[in-house]
């Protein structure tokens, strides 16, 4: 069976189309520096509110995945094996529970962080390293001793999380050698001890001077590199990965119907509106997906920490790395609480911005010319720092999303407020997840105070609070018995920052001296 159009994939930047699943999973980064995206957005099948209902995870994961992958690319039989395979190695039986955190005021919390790293990027990452190691298997079957195989780099930026999430499902991997760039001294130590403490042969861990934006530029221009993206094949994990973004529209189902499920029998259908702490935009990406497939999503919130060109974005209509016009700047990357959200700019924002310029300036069907626009404010976003959207652009982008900004103050008061307030008591959030929970309570004051009914606020838990125990330490030292030790360390992490390490410090973040870096490494392993 050939693909449909929903399960072939073409470059925000219109350079190129008509590319397979593998091929935009393998390539990461189209060649025109665009994002890979569906052809078109797949629709649910009619009867998808009582046939998926009850459905676990895992078979509600086969049944979204199979909307945009063809049998012809992974066959049924393969495509469940993987998705078995992949969530095997959670701690939870549901993967990712929803928790009722204030139940009389609809408040609920989408757990995240039973994956091997206690992060949300496991849900996608140990998908995608089972997909690298699936196609490449393929690829290289009946090779004979001595033949050349078909072998992948994978290379990625982390602000934390991505980077061992990455590095958990990869390792190990036969023909697979992953490089995972993180800003020196901005990652959290535990962060850091995740992704360093793993000995395999095939990771590389690389410390690089500079930010997480830094990094994130250096390794998208290695993917264009005239020598490097030539003699290797190169792979992505960063959420500019498609697979990433697929992964992730699981566990808005999954929660949608767990929500219903919890509900009293007659209850009425609820109003639900996502909460979602967001730097690269991956995760609220998600959302976006899930509700054009037809997902009843009232609204999703963009939740931002001071680095906040989002929340500007949606009050402004101007994408910019400095603010005007009386909105906070925050003069470059701001080192706060929720490190992990410390970016400038958001990748996969470009992948919202093609859906809104196919709407808005390209007649909603000139895949073409969307892409032109698309190209357009990307190039003034490099060249002068600032896009400008047209009115109807931001209109049609504040029709599904909103937006808060939660200062540090406001972190470490949300932490402080669900740990010691029954009935999330004694509770504790990281300081990612606090944020989208600080938005969530003013969006809860702010329902209450419009008289609005049946509305329930579901806000993502993206970490697990041990990650960041610097934060949770400022927000909960000496309060109501507050340890540690005792609610917060699992038992996975005790030892963990003793352990051996494999590191390399890349003095600065630039191309050619990462590049190598990654080359010498390379010939380390065999692989140059």
């Amino acid at each position: 069976m050939a693909p449909t159009a929903s399960q072939t994939y073409l470059s925000t930047r219109g350079g190129s189309s008509g590319f397979s699943f593998e091929a935009a999973v393998l390539k990461g980064l189209a060649s025109d520096n665009g994002l890979f995206i569906p052809e078109a957005i797949p629709s649910l099948p009619s009867n998808w509110s009582t046939a998926w209902a009850d459905l676990s995870f895992q078979d509600l994961a086969y049944e979204v995945l199979s909307l945009y992958i063809s049998p012809s690319e992974i066959p049924s039989k393969d495509l469940k094996t993987l998705v078995a395979k992949s969530y095997s190695t959670f701690r939870h039986p549901e993967i990712t529970p929803l928790k009722a955190l204030i139940p009389e005021d609809n408040l609920h919390l989408l757990e995240l962080f039973h994956g091997p790293t206690f992060a949300f990027k496991d849900v996608a990452l140990q998908f995608v390293g089972n997909l690298f190691e699936y196609f490449l298997v393929r690829k290289n079957a009946g090779k004979g001793e001595g033949e050349k195989r078909h072998t992948l780099t994978v290379i990625g930026a982390t602000s934390g999380d991505t980077g061992s999430a990455a590095i958990y499902g990869l390792r190990g991997k036969k023909d697979v050698s992953v490089f995972i760039l993180h800003p020196k001294g901005r990652v959290s130590p535990i962060q850091e001890a995740q992704m360093t403490t793993v000995l395999d042969s095939n990771v590389h861990n690389l410390s690089v001077g500079g930010t997480f934006d830094d990094c994130q530029d250096v390794v998208k221009s290695l993917f264009s590199h005239p020598i490097l993206s030539k003699s290797h094949n190169l792979g992505a994990v960063n959420s500019i990965n498609w697979a990433r973004i697929l992964a992730q529209i699981v566990y808005y189902y999954h929660s949608y119907f767990s929500l219903l499920r919890s509900l009293p029998t007659g209850a009425p259908t609820p109003r639900i509106r996502y909460v979602v702490p967001t730097g690269n935009f991956g995760d609220v990406l998600a959302g976006y997906f899930a509700q054009r497939m037809g997902l009843p999503i009232d609204r999703l919130v963009i939740s931002t920490n001071s680095n906040d060109i989002l929340d500007r974005f949606l009050k402004t209509g101007r994408y910019e790395k400095e603010a005007r016009g009386g909105i906070p700047a925050t003069g470059g990357v701001k080192e706060t609480l929720s490190p992990a959200m410390d970016i400038l700019v958001s990748s996969n924002f470009e992948r919202l911005l093609w859906y809104l310029a196919l709407e808005c300036e390209a007649g909603g069907t000139n895949h073409a010319k969307a892409g032109e626009v698309v190209k357009g404010w990307m190039d003034d976003l490099k060249s002068v720092g600032t896009t400008i959207v047209s009115d109807s652009v931001l209109a049609a982008a504040r029709r599904d999303f909103s937006s808060e900004r939660v200062s540090d103050e406001d972190t470490v008061a949300t932490i402080k407020r669900i740990f010691t307030t029954p009935p999330s008591a004694p509770y504790v959030l990281d300081p990612h997840t606090a944020v989208g929970v600080g938005a969530a309570l003013r969006l809860v004051a702010q329902t209450k105070q419009k008289g609005e009914e049946n509305v329930h606020y579901i806000s993502l838990s993206t970490a697990h609070p041990a990650k960041f125990n610097h934060a949770v330490d400022m927000a909960l030292a000496g309060v109501n018995n507050y340890d540690f030790e005792a609610h917060v360390r699992p038992t996975e992490f005790i030892g963990l920052e003793s352990r051996e390490r494999r590191v390399r410090d890349v003095l600065r973040a630039e191309v050619e001296l990462v590049r190598s870096v990654i080359e010498e490494e390379l010939e380390r392993e065999g692989r140059f």
